[in-house]
C-alpha cells in the first residue's frame, strides 16, 4: 500500500468519524423532526460524508478493496474515544478490549 493510498484511506475514516459525531452532536442539540434538517451540525455531519465518499472513491483507485475496507473499522475506534471525550460517553474495559482487537485486526490485514 502506498502512502498516497494510506493517506486517504485514513482520511475517509477521519471525515466519516467527524461526521457521525456532528450527526450525535446536532441531534442532542434539537429534538428530531423538520427542524434538525437546518441544525448547523446536521449539515456539517452531511458534508463530512460527501467529501469522504469522493476520499473513499480516490482510496478505491487505489487500494484492494480487500485491504482498503477492512480499514474503516478504524472509525469504530476513533469514534468510541472522540466519543468519551467529546460527548461524555462511556468507555468501559470491554469497549477498551474490543477498539484493541479491531487495531490488531486491521494491522494483520494491512501487512498480508
Amino acid at each position: 500500500m502506498t502512502a498516497l493510498s494510506l493517506t486517504y484511506i485514513l482520511l475517509a475514516v477521519i471525515l466519516g468519524s467527524a461526521a457521525q459525531l456532528l450527526l450525535k452532536a446536532g441531534t442532542n442539540a434539537t429534538p428530531v423532526g423538520w427542524a434538525l434538517a437546518l441544525e448547523p451540525r446536521i449539515i456539517g455531519g452531511t458534508a463530512c460524508y460527501a467529501v469522504s465518499l469522493v476520499v473513499w472513491i480516490l482510496a478505491l483507485a487505489k487500494t484492494p478493496v480487500s485491504v482498503a475496507y477492512p480499514m474503516v473499522s478504524l472509525g469504530f475506534a476513533l469514534n468510541a474515544v472522540l466519543a468519551w471525550w467529546l460527548l461524555g460517553e462511556s468507555l468501559a474495559a470491554m469497549k477498551l478490549a474490543g477498539i484493541g482487537f479491531i487495531i490488531v485486526g486491521v494491522v494483520l490485514v494491512a501487512r498480508s
